[in-house]
Formats: C-alpha cells, sequence, structure tokens
C-alpha cells in the first residue's frame, strides 16, 4: 500500500468513526448524512452505470456539458459548455467549452475528453450506449459525428434526423453524458478496456466532489474538491449510507443522525410530516406506473378485452390509497407539464361496461389470467387492487410477485399476460422521451427484440402511430410538432393501446429542516454543490 493509498483510508476510517459518534447527536455541521437502499447501485462507470442512484452521484462527482433547471426542466443551464449551437438543419451542434478548467487529477479538460468521453459510451457498447443508438450513433460512425475540433470546440453531427432537443436533454440528464478525465482513465486501462474495469470502483471527473471511497452496499464518501470550477462546494463532504428499512431511516432522521433520507415508506413519511424538526419534499419524476398486456395474448388481441381492463381499473381508489408519495393521476403516456401535454381523459372504474365489452368478445364469464407484479409497494399494492376489481367482471387474475429480473424479465421475453410495472422515458422532458420507450413499436416481429421499446415488449403495434411520432420527432415548427404530439396520445387513446398509465412517480425525500439548497432534481441529477446547513 503506498503511502497516498494509506492516508485515503485513514481519511475513510475517520469520516465513518464520526459519523459514528454522532449517535443521537447532530451531524456534523460541514458534512451532509444520506440514508438510501444502494441495491441498484452496481457500478460507477457512466457507459455502465444504470437506475436513478448512480445519476445523482454522478451529477456530484462529474460536471456535465448542460444542465437542466430543476424548477423548469426544459430550460437548459451552461454546464462545461459556456454556449451551444444548433444549426439551422438541425442536424448539426457546437458546443464552446470553458477555458481553465481542471479535473480532480489537476489534468486540464478540453474539447478532446469531452469527445472521447461521449465516444467511448458507444465503443464499449454497455447499457448506457442505447439512448446514443437511439439516435443514430454507432461504435462506427462516432469518431466521426462527435469530435473536438480544436481545445475548445466539440461539434456533434447527428447521424439521423432527429429533435436537437432530444439530444441536448439526454446531454444534460444522461449518466453517460458526463466528462471524464481521459489520461487518468487511461492511465488505469486494462486490455483495452478504456478504464472500465477501474471506473466500476473510481471516478475521474472534474465535479464538486471527489470520490473517497465506495464499499458496495454499504456506504459511499465524497470529499470537497477545493479546485472546482465554479468555487468550493458548500459542505466539506457527503456521506452516502446503504439503508434498506424505511424505519431505520426515519429512527435516524428523528434522531439527528441523518440529514437526508429517500426510500421510506408511506407511513413512515406521514410521519416524518407530523415531525418539526423534518422537511417533506415530494420530487416529481416522468416515469409511469402502468398497467400493461400483452397482445401475444389472443384474449388481449381483441380491442374490446383492453378496453374492458381499462374499465376495471380503479383509477381513484389506486391514486387515494396505493399511491400518496409514491406518484400522482397521469391516465397519458406523456408525461405532464410539458407544452404537449393533455390532460387526463379521466377514465373510471365502470364495472357494467367491462362486462358488457367482454361479452362482445365472447367471454361472458370472464377468464383466468395472471399479473406478474414486483413484491415492493406500491407495485404489489396495485396489483391486488387490480385483483380485485377484475373479479367483479367475471377475470380470475392470480398475481405472481418476483423480482425485478422475473417481472421485466418476462416482459422482455413477451412471456406474460398482464404486468403491473413503472417505465417510460420520463428524464428528458420531451414527449417523444416516453412515446419511444412506452408507445413506439417500429418491428414488432420476435427477431427484432427490441427489448428498450415497452411497446415492442407488449406486441402493440400501430404503423399509423409510429409514422406520426416519427414525423413529429423530425418536425422543426413547435407549435406542429406539439400537435402532432397530442394527436399521437389520442390516437393512442382510441386505439386503446397495451399499457395503460395510473400515475407518475415521485420519489419523496425527507430532510432535517436545518439543510438548507437541496433541491430534488426530476432527472435525478440532484446536485449537492450549494447544499448547507443553517444551525
Amino acid at each position: 500500500m503506498n503511502h497516498t493509498q494509506l492516508l485515503r483510508q485513514c481519511a475513510v476510517a475517520l469520516a465513518l468513526s464520526a459519523l459514528g459518534a454522532v449517535a443521537q447527536a447532530k451531524t456534523p455541521d460541514d458534512q451532509l448524512i444520506v440514508g438510501f437502499s444502494m441495491n441498484n447501485l452496481l457500478s460507477l462507470d457512466p457507459a455502465a452505470a444504470t437506475g436513478n442512484d448512480v445519476v445523482e452521484i454522478a451529477a456530484n462527482l462529474y460536471d456535465y456539458l448542460i444542465e437542466l433547471d430543476p424548477q423548469a426542466t426544459s430550460k437548459m443551464l451552461p454546464g462545461l459548455a459556456e454556449s451551444w449551437k444548433v444549426s439551422a438543419d438541425g442536424r448539426s451542434i457546437s458546443f464552446v467549452l470553458r477555458k481553465g478548467v481542471k479535473f480532480q487529477s489537476g489534468n486540464a479538460l478540453t474539447a478532446d475528453d469531452a469527445a472521447w468521453s461521449l465516444q467511448r459510451v458507444l465503443k464499449l457498447n454497455l447499457a448506457m450506449a442505447s439512448p446514443w443508438k437511439s439516435y443514430g450513433f454507432s461504435a462506427q460512425n462516432v469518431d466521426k459525428a462527435i469530435r473536438a475540433t480544436d481545445a475548445n470546440t466539440l461539434v456533434i453531427d447527428l447521424p439521423e434526423a432527429t429533435d436537437p432537443k432530444m439530444v441536448l436533454y439526454t446531454l444534460a440528464t444522461s449518466v453517460s453524458a458526463v466528462i471524464l478525465d481521459r489520461k487518468k482513465v487511461m492511465e488505469n486501462e486494462k486490455n483495452g478496456d478504456q478504464g472500465a474495469a477501474w471506473l466500476t470502483t473510481h471516478a475521474a471527473g472534474s465535479g464538486p466532489f471527489a470520490l473517497a471511497d465506495w464499499r458496495a452496499k454499504d456506504a459511499l464518501l465524497m470529499n470537497r474538491y477545493d479546485g472546482y470550477w465554479r468555487g468550493p462546494a458548500k459542505l466539506k463532504r457527503v456521506i452516502m449510507r446503504h439503508m434498506t428499512e424505511s424505519q431505520s431511516l426515519r429512527l435516524m432522521l428523528e434522531r439527528g443522525d441523518l440529514d437526508v433520507a429517500s426510500g421510506m415508506s408511506v407511513p413512515d413519511v406521514e410521519s416524518m410530516k407530523k415531525n418539526a424538526d423534518a422537511v417533506v419534499q415530494p420530487v416529481r419524476r416522468g416515469t409511469l406506473y402502468y398497467v400493461a398486456v400483452s397482445m401475444k395474448d389472443p384474449k388481449f388481441a381483441d380491442k374490446r378485452v383492453r378496453l374492458a381492463i381499462r374499465n376495471l381499473i380503479d383509477y381513484d381508489g389506486i391514486n387515494t390509497t396505493v399511491m400518496p408519495n409514491y406518484g400522482i393521476p397521469q391516465q397519458r403516456p406523456v408525461q405532464m407539464g410539458l407544452p404537449a401535454s393533455l390532460p387526463n381523459p379521466g377514465y373510471k372504474l365502470d364495472v357494467v361496461a367491462a362486462k358488457k365489452l367482454l361479452a362482445d368478445a365472447g367471454f361472458p364469464n370472464g377468464f383466468r389470467t395472471s399479473i406478474r407484479v414486483l413484491a415492493d409497494p406500491p407495485f404489489i399494492n396495485i396489483a391486488t387492487n387490480l385483483q380485485a376489481t377484475l373479479a367483479k367482471a367475471g377475470i380470475e387474475a392470480s398475481v405472481l410477485s418476483g423480482t425485478g429480473n422475473q417481472v421485466y424479465g418476462a416482459m422482455r421475453d413477451r412471456s406474460f399476460e398482464i404486468i403491473v410495472g413503472r417505465g417510460g422515458g420520463g428524464v428528458e422532458p420531451h414527449p417523444h422521451s416516453s412515446l419511444r420507450a412506452l408507445v413506439y413499436n417500429p418491428d414488432n416481429s420476435d427477431a427484432a427484440k427490441l427489448t428498450n421499446f415497452q411497446g415492442w415488449r407488449t406486441s402493440f403495434f400501430s404503423p399509423e402511430l409510429n409514422q406520426l411520432i416519427e414525423k413529429a420527432e423530425v418536425e422543426r415548427d413547435e407549435a406542429k410538432q406539439t400537435a402532432d404530439y397530442q394527436e399521437a396520445q389520442k390516437l393512442y387513446d382510441s386505439q386503446v393501446g397495451a399499457i395503460q398509465p395510473i400515475s407518475q412517480m415521485v420519489d419523496t425525500v425527507v430532510l432535517r429542516k436545518d439543510v438548507r439548497n437541496y433541491l430534488g432534481h426530476p432527472s435525478a441529477t440532484t446536485r449537492l454543490r450549494e447544499v448547507y446547513k443553517q444551525r
């Protein structure tokens, strides 16, 4: 062990021992202690990391070219890029990067680092290459399409026609879009992996915090980077702790052992709402809770049966009794709050109408089916509610609860009947993000294996709707584009799509009241550089 490693381990040990020493006392004034489940935190490599948890970590270890305003997510703000310009034909975006920015290693940050970081995602072709491939980028064309023309200018040429706003939103939200220290990463390359093995547990960024240590399913420590180009963060250290028990999160918040907690159960959140020392902050995400049916099943291929299922969802009951602190009512495939968003159509539980539709479809006595669902709330609660209302029309549904791989794996294999799930684009504040994820299906063959498209997973296939979505994506007139996306939602409604949204996700974060400037970001890029404690 060298001297630097020894010093780092000593610092980590001191930080954790200090944390333990504040039992039943206030957390340190200059440290933020965060509790949440790290079960889905499997890698820190921006090319491979998935899930919202790693996005918040990356947003503090690294910088993005641009950022989205957390209070108006369609508003783009400068990051490493001081300015950017979209060409008249919408096929090229040029960025002017700031001068004088240093990585935490001391290396200068240039447009070459930015180009290499984005190219690396496509060349490794790991999980986070998906959004870029949907825009037409590939390992073969990325060197030409994404390039530095000088030390401070980055040019991105779009291989296929798309809305450049979508690409900009992806650059502002996807963990794959952070800018890596090329020299530092390549110093740790092994067998041509472009640093992938090393980056699984390390970081090489220019952000306001530097990674001190990560112990999987235990703790992650970030220390302030004093050379940050915006100026040092207000906090000296951020400590994230792996905690899966909601009651433990609540008790530690009440005692003052935690500053921030997420992933708490509804009863514990409700309890914290009554605590004068706590602030409950709901953060609206773009993803949607839904009921999905497989149109590979002959029953659900019948539009009348799908419409009957739509009439057998107790939207009001689910949103009133199950979804508080998890979601808010939403029955459209496009998230609310966008120019193209439409008011909810007002679907209601209507057993009489459902029975008539089933009888017309040849099922006067209903049928047997199954509902696959995660065993966690609110999913399992939605499923049991649905099971009860389906039974009112004679549909006998068994609930098959399981892990994510069991539930969504069956959906990816197109071997399910009904699923209660959550999905959609949602991260980018753009209607195409949701429609691409939930509705669009350019090739319905099994061989296509378009597993990233949930429309494909359900075997819902509408050439007319595909064409409308494709038209809207490249429409340069904003008013016409908005009208096209609204028409797509109406068409999906009339065709009774296989995925029926119920609620839009809310991620509830609970803070100690002395935490200031913590603003949960809808796209999960919650930045902690301005957070401090007022005591």
